[in-house]
């Protein structure tokens, strides 16, 4: 539900920080910024999963998925790759100007229902932005879930997203990262091979452990078809399609997939939902 008791005005916010994630033409930048109203900031609830629309007046606005957790402060994170007018303009913008933002939408990672279990993330590429803020949640309330197992990779090491943090968090005991880039390069000391290989080679157990994916849809798919591999039963998997939200509330009807919309319906999903809708993972 949108905080804003009118969900088309917009919030102003500044950017009180921003940074490149990636190279390369498609490069993914993440904006740190804060309501500029403080009565607006302080009355912000978002909890991951969940999107905001961004933009600029005068240019246009996208939808993001919120890649911060509450849990993080009274700011808001969004990782943005370029690929469009509206993306290459806010690829633009530095710390202290200003963009909009409306939201937040959709549902979200029941990550509450969640504790007392392990947590098992699958991510590629640009596709780790939806899934950091349950990773930062669990974090910050790691004593209350039975694990926490990230695994994360790209094509290359410069398309890899928050890197710093993983490398962080490899070095910690009291949770597992595993990396990974499609081809070997010289310096690399995490795993060689794609995602789902990767996946089957750790062979997680299925025993009171949620799996939540999201990245590319091949990535995506063969992800799946592992974890139906390895046991785990179709309510027990999570993904999140936030890259078909479009308006956010449900008002122009082309985010639907199958009978849903995902506007209205997620983006957040489990597999039992989803497994017999193709174009879901098309």
């Amino acid at each position: 539900m949108c905080n804003n008791a009118n969900p088309y005005i917009p919030y102003v916010a500044t950017i009180e920080d921003a940074w490149f994630e990636t190279v390369g033409e498609r490069c993914v930048k993440t904006f740190k910024v804060t309501l500029d109203d403080p009565v607006a900031r302080k009355n912000w609830r978002h909890q991951p999963g969940q999107c905001a629309m961004v933009g600029q007046l005068g240019v246009g606005e996208s939808m993001f998925c919120i890649s911060c957790s509450p849990t993080e402060g009274d700011f808001l994170r969004f990782s943005i790759m370029r690929a469009g007018k509206n993306t290459q303009a806010l690829h633009e913008l530095e710390a202290g100007d200003k963009l909009t933002v409306r939201g937040p939408y959709g549902n979200t990672f029941p990550v509450d229902e969640w504790k007392g279990k392990k947590i098992l993330t699958i991510g590629g590429g640009i596709g780790q932005a939806p899934l950091r803020p349950i990773v930062e949640y669990v974090k910050a309330n790691l004593d209350q879930y039975a694990g926490l197992t990230m695994i994360y990779g790209a094509r290359t090491s410069g398309d890899l997203c928050f890197k710093d943090e993983f490398a962080a968090m490899s070095g910690r005991d009291d949770l597992s990262c595993h990396l990974t880039i499609d081809v070997e390069e010289e310096g690399w000391e995490y795993n060689v091979g794609f995602v789902p290989s990767l996946l089957m080679d750790l062979s997680p157990s299925p025993e009171n452990t949620i799996a939540i994916t999201c990245g590319p849809p091949i990535m995506i798919r063969f992800v799946l078809e592992n974890l139906k591999k390895l046991n785990f039963a179709d309510d027990q998997i999570y993904t999140t399609l936030e890259n078909r939200m479009k308006c956010g509330i449900g008002k122009c009807g082309r985010c639907n997939v199958g009978s849903l919309y995902v506007c209205k319906d997620g983006p957040v999903f489990t597999y039992a939902t989803l497994k017999d809708i193709p174009e879901a993972f098309a």
